[in-house]
Parts: C-alpha cells; structure tokens; sequence
C-alpha cells in the first residue's frame, strides 16, 4: 500500500507543480495583454481560474495524504499515546465523512448538473470544472485507508 501511496504522491506533487507553472504563465500573459497591449485575454483569466480551482483541490487531497492539515495538536498532544492515537483516527475518519459525502456524492451530482453550461469564453462544459471535486475525494478516500492503516499499526505497537 506504501508503494501506491507514493506513486499517488508523486503524481499529484508534479500535477500540482504544473498547474501552477501553466498558471505564471497564464497569469502573466494576462498581465502583458491587459495593460501593456490594453485587450485583455479572456480565455487565459478563465483558465487560471479553473486551474485554481483544480490546484486548490489536489492541493488539499495531497495534504490530506501527508497528514499535513491542520488541526489542534496541543490538546490532542496532552493525552496518552493511545487515545491521541484514537483521536486522530477519529478525526480522519470525520474528513473521510466530508470527503466522501460533500466531495464525491455532492461533487458528482453538482458536476453532472454543469455539463450542459459551458463557459462563456472557454466554451467547455462547466461540470469538467467541478470535476475536481469528486476527484480530489475519491484521492482523500484512498489517503484515508493509507492513514488508518498506518495509524491502527501504531496503536498496535
């Protein structure tokens, strides 16, 4: 399970970094077109847009993965290893509540809703956009399972 995981990572490490990487670009081109050409590109501000919307879900999925959220450790930190060990399971069980629920159910649905709006400048369909949502929780779903495994070996030890 630790190989697939880090495949997973790696994939969304360099998908990130290249979200982010076509966005300078985009938004940069935006910048020349808009105040040194003055006719702004529509289709490049709307594409930046997505791709943050796409770079702000994997993003969390990844961070999710690395256990990285956020959270209040110092009470979490003041019990016993066992029960702080609980404690963290539980809490990644109530995200995988969220993702599951809210992410993948509600994404999907709101998603196939869209398909039939496209973007006024992009002319693409408005649910490939909400596409990540559902995505980005079926990935915190898998991170789930590796977290819970990883964390349930430590309470056995």
């Amino acid at each position: 399970m630790k190989s697939i995981k880090s495949v997973v990572d790696k994939v969304l490490q360099w998908f990130c970094i290249v979200i982010v990487a076509v966005m300078t670009v985009l938004v940069t081109y935006q910048v020349v077109t808009r105040y040194f050409l003055n006719d702004p590109s529509a289709i490049s501000e709307a594409l930046a847009r997505y791709l943050f919307v796409w770079l702000t879900c994997f993003g969390g999925a990844y961070v999710f993965g690395k256990r990285g959220h956020m959270n209040l450790g110092f009470i979490r930190d003041k019990f016993p290893i066992k029960i702080k060990i609980s404690i963290e399971m539980l809490s990644e069980f109530l995200i995988m509540l969220f993702a599951v629920f809210v992410m993948i159910y509600g994404g999907r649905v709101y998603a196939a809703r869209q398909m039939i709006q496209l973007d006024p400048s992009m002319q693409i369909p408005m649910g490939y956009i909400y596409a990540s949502l559902p995505i980005a929780g079926c990935l915190m779903f898998f991170y789930f399972i590796c977290n819970e495994i990883d964390l349930y070996q430590q309470l056995k030890s």
